[in-house]
């Protein structure tokens, strides 16, 4: 079995999470300090979720446009392109003095184009590292994102206690600005997987291949609406606690963390598989306890317990990758990761318009009851799945 010390010795491999680290750093402090300030401006729950979440519902319309950049564009230009765009983004929240609306429109403008990253970043990835690997190096991918989550969400909970927004979103455009020359001299200029050109009726003939594969459908279904839900009970934090919700989101986070650390490397395939249900049942009970009146303490606990559900995406991730040709691998990364985030965004919002009129516990505990339903309805559908692609898997080195 691989170990994280073997994974970090490629030099290409190294580029990509260090420029993950940055970039997620800057995208936590700008979305926490986003939503505290259209919070304060509006007092609206819907609102302070849109400005946080919202920017994921852009991902489905990159899925649908823009997504075969994932395996027809030259993966360390596009990701250096994309890098650049990013922080001229957070630059001009810092510089200039945008009402809530403007803010919004920009983030989404930005989300746009930035929602072809995963799916570079994923199918980058699937060649940088050998085929049993791929789950290793997603885990230490996915632990620097919850390590920079923790970070940025504290710093800039207690940054925003002393600094000003605008102060707060130059130190996070300082960490995207970082994450350009680490791509540029960290990865290789490697050619395209398909030779064919980048356009929307491209995208759309490789996803109808992917969305005909009866494999396909339901892992899409697993990975996107329990964590969605979940996601929908984290979008009402801030309106929750208010500037507690950094504990909150770190909490979280820091679950996620450790379940991909323990999940992605002591544990085979075959026993990924087994786990996956039991983590998707743990994903969701914890939030029901925001029903009851409990200390922020003991509720970050819970998150954090909850949270640690979110690894059975692993396995899901490594049925989905077994069961795709090669040259179409970075493009159902990129439409999973597309999708995913536009079904956060979606229940994001949701969540936002129902806490307005019911209040935020009760709607965080309703989103907790809705995830775990969907996760049991999957269990029968994902078992069929796992008794194909999963004997594969199985049968590689370590499982």
């Amino acid at each position: 079995m691989s170990t994280y010390r073997e994974i970090f010795r490629l030099r290409e491999f190294r580029g990509l999470w260090i420029s993950s680290a940055l970039g997620n750093a800057s995208a936590t402090m700008t979305s926490l300090t986003l939503a505290i300030v259209v919070n304060a401006e509006t007092g609206s729950a819907l609102l302070s979720a849109l400005i946080m979440f919202g920017p994921s519902l852009a991902h489905v319309l990159g899925a649908s446009t823009l997504m075969s950049a994932a395996d027809t564009a030259r993966p360390r230009r596009i990701l250096v392109v994309l890098a650049t765009v990013s922080t001229a983004a957070v630059v001009a929240q810092a510089a200039f003095d945008l009402n809530s609306a403007a803010r919004l429109l920009l983030t989404l403008g930005v989300a746009y184009g930035l929602s072809i990253a995963s799916g570079v970043r994923w199918g980058l990835l699937n060649e940088v590292v050998d085929r049993d690997q791929f789950v290793l190096g997603r885990s230490a991918m996915n632990l620097s994102v919850g390590a920079m989550q923790i970070a940025g969400f504290g710093a800039a909970g207690l940054l925003l206690q002393t600094f000003e927004p605008a102060e707060v979103f130059w130190l996070a455009a300082a960490c995207s600005a970082l994450t350009i020359p680490v791509l540029r001299f960290g990865l290789a200029d490697r050619a395209p997987r398909r030779l064919t050109a980048t356009s929307p009726r491209e995208t759309w003939r490789g996803n109808r291949i992917l969305l005909a594969q009866p494999t396909t459908r339901p892992l899409l279904l697993a990975l996107c609406i329990p964590n969605g839900l979940i996601v929908g009970c984290e979008a009402l934090f801030v309106p929750y606690a208010g500037s507690a919700a950094g504990l909150l989101l770190a909490a979280g986070a820091a679950g996620m963390m450790s379940g991909d650390l323990v999940i992605g490397r002591f544990l085979t395939p075959a026993r990924r598989l087994k786990v996956s249900i039991y983590l998707r049942i743990l994903l969701a009970v914890p939030f029901l306890a925001f029903a009851i009146d409990l200390p922020i303490g003991v509720l970050a606990a819970l998150v954090a317990l909850g949270s640690i559900g979110y690894s059975a995406s692993l396995s899901q991730q490594e049925l989905l990758v077994e069961a795709t040709p090669f040259e179409l691998r970075g493009q159902v990364l990129g439409l999973e990761s597309a999708l995913r985030m536009t079904t956060f965004g979606v229940c994001a919002v949701l969540a936002g318009a129902a806490a307005d009129l019911a209040g935020s516990a009760a709607i965080i505990t309703v989103f907790a009851a809705l995830s775990l339903m969907v996760s049991l309805a999957l269990t029968r559908p994902l078992s069929r799945v796992a008794a194909g692609a999963g004997r594969r898997l199985v049968s590689q080195p370590g499982g």
